[in-house]
């Protein structure tokens, strides 16, 4: 018995004193396991201040304050969202976009239209559309709706979706739990997902790189890059409620996270700096625009503004496609955005 004890002693201190696992379990504990469970308790938020407001128990201006946290929430979690969430849909459930043909408000109203009272059932066989933050963004936010006289007829809905938010957070965080876990795989290796920690590791820097480009994506698209340069503001992400740069910080912040553990781990000290650098630089640009992505698009003299910051992205994101993946010797291997 006693010898087995030090076998098993012997093996803990072996995989503790693995850097590479040392990082993937700090990051599976204190950055991936924590984001999700932030976003679920925003979630949580959400629906207590939405059953408040409908009860006239809260206001709008406290309701929009919950829908903000729940939306930040959301956003830091995209760089950070390896497994569950990022499987079966799930993803498409919390936001919707870019809705390049206003599909969300067409089905929020198509959908209200067909039912006389909404119920769950109704909006859990609904399109993933109506089913997220995009549609409650609108129901709250849009000009055309007035909530305050129609409440009526809007809350079932926004009540039904943060209930939904609430359940699909719960189900993702379940996933993370127990010996099958996603946790445990990225901590225990082998497992049924990764034969070792640089698959792990790996896994986790494709997400984090993948959502680096897809910030690029968003601030690219109302910029106009896909459509020779003439801007499209009602295609910011959140733009009825004017949180497109919020978002941007929030996500860059849970990028940023995932990259102030792996630092540790590379050789090259000047690529340490240099990228230091890429997100200290991003971030000072996104701290210098003031007003949402919806408006600065609109005015040429906010162009050089947004290209360095679309520059300072570019940057960031090869370093670490590129030169990261080098020096760690980790083959990454990514389905790029669509050209943006």
């Amino acid at each position: 018995m006693r010898a087995v004890m030090i076998l098993l002693l012997a093996g803990l201190v072996s995989a503790c004193s693995h850097p590479r696992q040392e990082v993937t379990g700090q990051l599976t504990h204190q950055v991936l396991l924590p984001a999700h469970q932030q976003w679920h308790d925003s979630n949580a938020a959400l629906l207590v201040a939405t059953q408040g407001y409908c009860a006239s128990e809260l206001d709008l201006a406290a309701l929009k304050q919950s829908f903000y946290r729940s939306l930040q929430g959301w956003a830091h979690l995209q760089p950070l969202m390896i497994g569950p969430l990022a499987e079966g849909n799930r993803s498409w459930q919390v936001q919707f976009w870019p809705d390049k043909r206003n599909l969300v408000a067409r089905q929020v109203e198509a959908l209200l239209d067909a039912a006389s009272s909404l119920d769950q059932q109704a909006l859990e066989n609904g399109s993933v559309v109506v089913q997220g933050l995009s549609a409650f963004e609108y129901v709250v936010f849009d000009d055309s709706v007035d909530l305050e006289k129609q409440s009526e007829r809007y809350c079932p809905l926004l009540t039904g979706i943060a209930r939904h938010q609430v359940a699909l957070s719960a189900q993702v965080l379940s996933l993370w739990e127990g010996p099958d876990g996603m946790t445990a795989m990225l901590t225990t290796f082998p497992n049924a997902r990764f034969a070792n920690v640089d698959e792990a590791l790996g896994s986790i820097l494709r997400t984090q790189i993948t959502a680096v480009d897809t910030l690029k994506k968003k601030l690219g698209v109302p910029m106009g890059r896909l459509n020779k340069g003439v801007p499209q503001p009602w295609q910011a992400e959140a733009w009825r409620s004017q949180h497109s740069i919020s978002n941007l910080q929030a996500s860059l912040s849970g990028a940023r996270a995932v990259w102030e553990r792996v630092r540790s781990l590379v050789g090259d000290t000047q690529l340490v700096t240099r990228i230091d650098a890429a997100y200290e630089n991003t971030a000072q640009k996104l701290a210098g625009l003031s007003e949402p992505l919806v408006l600065l698009v609109q005015h040429k003299d906010n162009q050089l503004r947004l290209q360095s910051l679309y520059d300072s992205l570019d940057n960031l994101e090869t370093l670490q496609q590129i030169e990261l993946a080098r020096d760690l010797g980790i083959q990454l291997g990514f389905n790029a955005n669509d050209g943006d």
